[in-house]
């Protein structure tokens, strides 16, 4: 974490020297129980400055630099800029930040956060996740990467695969930054949803919430319209990515937002039917993503080694469990497979946790403390 002036937060996001705004907004959300210490308030206020100049400087860039220096993961094909580090549009790199915001406000009820570059910044999410809503026919937005992965690109000339209108917003790429299969990426969506509507319990002007609430009635009618697939027990759940011309993707990525997740981020309950029944599938063989292993069970990504199971996929089963054995469990099991190092890893073999990927995964941490606290309710 750097302080940077005037009353700016930096923080990277563990072994890789980049601030993601999604993982940074995960990072501090253990410490709002501490807000009562000046320090960590600074902190986490300079933070949501921060991120809120830095979707100013640029709303589809993912992950940016420290100093402005042209510091980048690739010398992508992009519009890239002095402070980008990597510009794949992701549609919950705009939504945590707003989480993040909702839920400081939840804890401190201090409406000083509400400057005006931060509002400006809520603006402009709302309009590029209405200008997403027609992704072909508005944006200009395009990524292409000299990559031989196909995950690490868009086709199409990076404007990416063709969609039908749904009324979600589109997205680029997933959150583990591998590209979509098909471009609407129900959980982000879902997670759009509950910070739009969360945007009505702060102090904001009644044209800006009334806005927020429109589209976020607009990308929820999509989701129930478009987003919801027959799964293999011949009921319907949720897909984790759609085209609105007709294909699903069934699986679920580790990755927040996850369908996993969906009640913790508020857009469901958790006994809500369907949501049950799509988490039946998630959390079995069913699902393409979903790996057994000796010390461990839970889903993984494609975007680490065939096989492996992520921390954050664990956690989020935690904290979307419904009773405590079951917390109790992934605990223990978070427990076994740290391969001694007393941090959470991004992947790692459940036959041999000593294999593992991120030394240093700061989210996955953050998220462990979550649970913690959950299960003891503290």
């Amino acid at each position: 974490m750097a302080v940077q002036q005037p009353e700016m937060t930096y923080i990277i996001t563990g072994d890789i020297e980049a601030m993601w705004l999604r993982d940074s907004s995960m990072q501090v959300l253990p410490y709002l129980r501490h807000l009562g210490d000046d320090t960590v308030s600074r902190a986490v206020r300079g933070l949501i400055r921060k991120q809120a100049d830095l979707i100013l400087i640029d709303p589809y860039a993912n992950a940016f630099n420290r100093n402005g220096d042209f510091a980048c993961y690739k010398k992508d094909h992009t519009k890239m800029g002095p402070y980008i580090w990597e510009r794949k549009y992701e549609v919950d790199s705009l939504a945590f930040p707003i989480f993040l915001l909702e839920a400081y406000y939840e804890k401190s009820r201090d409406d000083t956060i509400l400057t005006d570059r931060i509002l400006q910044a809520l603006e402009t999410v709302i309009e590029v996740w209405k200008k997403e809503q027609n992704h072909a026919a508005e944006s200009d937005y395009k990524f292409e990467r000299d990559s031989e992965s196909i995950t690490e690109t868009l086709e199409n000339e990076g404007k990416g695969s063709p969609v039908g209108y749904t009324g979600m917003t589109w997205s680029g790429f997933r959150p583990s930054d591998d590209a979509c299969q098909y471009h609407y990426l129900v959980p982000s969506n879902m997670l759009a949803v509950s910070v739009l509507r969360g945007l009505e319990k702060l102090p904001l002007s009644e044209n800006l919430k009334k806005r927020a609430a429109e589209l976020a009635d607009e990308i929820a009618g999509g989701i129930r319209k478009y987003a919801v697939a027959e799964g293999p027990s011949g009921k319907g759940m949720y897909a984790y990515e759609t085209d609105g011309l007709g294909n699903f993707n069934l699986m679920d990525d580790a990755n927040l937002p996850s369908l996993l997740g969906a009640p913790w981020y508020g857009f469901c309950e958790t006994d809500d039917p369907l949501y049950q029944e799509t988490r039946k599938f998630l959390l079995s063989p069913e699902n393409p993503y979903y790996f057994q292993g000796k010390y461990a069970a839970g889903i993984g990504s494609p975007h680490t080694p065939d096989g492996y199971i992520w921390h954050i996929g664990l956690i989020v089963q935690g904290l979307t469990a419904s009773n405590d054995s079951e917390k109790a469990a992934i605990l223990e099991a978070l427990k076994n497979t740290n391969a001694g190092t007393g941090h959470m890893h991004e992947g790692f073999d459940p036959n041999d946790p000593g294999r593992f990927t991120r030394p240093w995964f700061a989210w996955a941490d953050s998220m462990f403390c979550l649970l913690v606290e959950d299960y003891y309710h503290l």
